[in-house]
């Protein structure tokens, strides 16, 4: 039963840092569009 529970924590910490990753890649991108229409116009 132990092993079963690590398994289950690691799954959701590995979901939590994709979800955080994305989220900040996503953010990211935006700045840097953003910047650029600024910059063109």
């Amino acid at each position: 039963m132990q092993n079963h529970n690590w398994q289950i924590w690691f799954r959701r910490i590995g979901v939590a840092g994709f979800l955080f990753f994305l989220v900040k890649g996503l953010v990211w991108l935006a700045i840097f569009l953003g910047l650029s229409r600024a910059a063109c116009s």
